[in-house]
C-alpha cells in the first residue's frame, strides 16, 4: 500500500484533478482587479449641476412661498417683508414685482430646480447671502443690472468691490425699513466692519454720527468714487466746504495749509483734542512756525508746583489762536497776521 499511494496521487495530477484548489486561490486573488474594471466600465451616477439653471418656475413668486412661508421666518429674517419695499411697488414698471417682472427671480434667478422635489436647495439658487456657493461679484450681478447709474458708476473703480463685498453685506433686501439707508442706524452698519473709525468717533471730539446728525455717506460714496476714500467731492477741502462753507474763502489773508489740506490739521472721524486737532497747540503751529523770538513757548514739567519756572502766558489756553484768532484765514485790510 506504502508503494501504491504516491502512483495515485500521481495519476490524480496527470487527470487534472488536484489543480483545483490552486485555481480557486488564483480566482480569488483576480477577484479585486475584476471588480474594479467592472465598476470602471459602469457609467458613473449623474451629479446634480451647481448653479441655478435656465428655467424660471411656472407660478413665480406663489411657487417660492408656498415654502417661504410665516413658519420660515426667523428672528431677524421675514420674506413677507419684501412687500413693504419699493422692490414689491406693483404700479413701478422697474420693480421685480411690476407688472411683466420676475418677481422673486429677478434677484434671485431662475427658481425651476430649487423649488423640484429633492433637489439641492443652497446649491440651486442665488440667496444673496455670505454663505452662499456664489462669488461676491455673481451675487451682486442682479443688484448691479438695474441699480447701474449714478453714485452707483464708478462701483468697480470703489474699494468695496476690490474688498470683495456684496450688496447684500450691507443692504437688507427683506425688510420694511433698510438700516443703511435711515440716517439713525447707517453708522451702525458701516462701523461694523470699519472698526477704527468706531473707534474714532468715541473720543472726546468727533463729528456728530454717533449723534445722528451726520452719517457716512455724507463724505464717503460708500458705491465707488475715484477720489481718495471714495470721497463724494474730488478733494479733502472740497468735500469738507459742503458743511464748513466759511473756511472756503477766497479770503483776502490765507493759511496755507488750509487751502492745501484740512487734514492737515484736523482728524476726519475724531480726536482726543478739541477741534478734532491732530496735536494740542502750540505743537501743532509749531510743526511749521519757528518758536525762534516768538514767546510762544510750551509749557513744561518746570511750571508745576515745586518747579522753578514756567511757560509763555500767551500759550495758555486757547495758546496761538489766543492771538491768531482768524488761523483759517482773514479778509481783514490788516489781517496778515491772522489776527483779525
Amino acid at each position: 500500500m506504502k508503494l501504491i499511494q504516491p502512483t495515485i496521487v500521481a495519476l490524480l495530477v496527470w487527470a487534472g484533478l488536484a489543480w483545483q484548489p490552486l485555481a480557486l486561490a488564483q480566482g480569488a486573488a483576480s477577484a479585486p482587479a475584476a471588480a474594479a474594471a467592472a465598476s470602471a466600465a459602469a457609467p458613473a451616477a449623474p451629479t446634480e449641476p451647481v448653479g441655478p439653471g435656465t428655467q424660471y418656475s411656472e407660478k413665480g413668486a406663489d411657487t417660492c412661498l408656498n415654502c417661504h412661508d410665516e413658519e420660515a421666518d426667523t428672528a431677524s429674517f421675514t420674506t413677507a417683508a419684501i412687500f413693504k419695499t419699493r422692490h414689491a411697488h406693483r404700479a413701478d414698471k422697474r420693480s421685480p414685482f411690476g407688472v411683466g417682472g420676475l418677481q422673486c427671480e429677478s434677484c434671485h434667478g431662475p427658481g425651476a430646480r430649487h423649488s423640484a422635489k429633492g433637489s439641492k436647495k443652497s446649491a440651486t439658487i442665488n440667496s444673496l447671502k455670505a454663505n452662499s456657493f456664489m462669488p461676491a461679484e455673481q451675487r451682486n450681478q442682479p443688484c448691479l443690472a438695474c441699480h447701474q447709474g449714478g453714485m452707483r458708476n464708478a462701483w468697480h473703480a470703489g474699494a468695496h468691490e476690490r474688498s470683495t463685498v456684496a450688496c447684500t453685506d450691507c443692504h437688507k433686501l427683506h425688510a420694511e425699513k433698510d438700516a443703511v439707508l435711515v440716517k439713525a442706524t447707517q453708522p451702525e452698519v458701516c462701523l461694523a466692519c470699519h472698526k477704527q473709525q468706531r473707534a474714532d468717533f468715541h473720543k472726546t471730539s468727533t463729528h456728530p454720527v454717533l449723534a445722528g446728525r451726520m452719517t457716512c455717506s455724507d463724505c464717503h460714496n460708500p458705491h465707488g468714487s475715484t477720489n481718495v476714500a471714495m470721497l463724494v467731492k474730488p478733494t479733502v477741502n472740497q468735500t469738507c466746504h459742503t458743511c464748513h462753507a466759511d473756511k472756503r474763502g477766497p479770503l483776502l489773508w490765507e493759511h496755507a495749509p488750509v487751502a492745501e489740506d484740512c487734514l492737515l490739521c484736523h482728524a476726519s472721524h475724531g480726536a482726543v483734542r478739541a477741534a478734532l486737532l491732530n496735536k494740542s497747540p502750540p505743537l501743532l503751529c509749531q510743526q511749521c512756525h519757528s518758536a525762534a523770538g516768538h514767546p510762544a513757548v510750551a509749557r513744561t514739567g518746570a511750571a508745576l508746583p515745586g518747579g522753578t519756572g514756567g511757560g509763555a502766558i500767551f500759550v495758555i489756553a486757547g495758546s496761538c489762536t489766543n492771538c491768531h484768532s482768524q488761523v483759517h484765514g482773514s479778509n481783514h485790510p490788516a489781517g496778515a497776521k491772522l489776527m483779525r
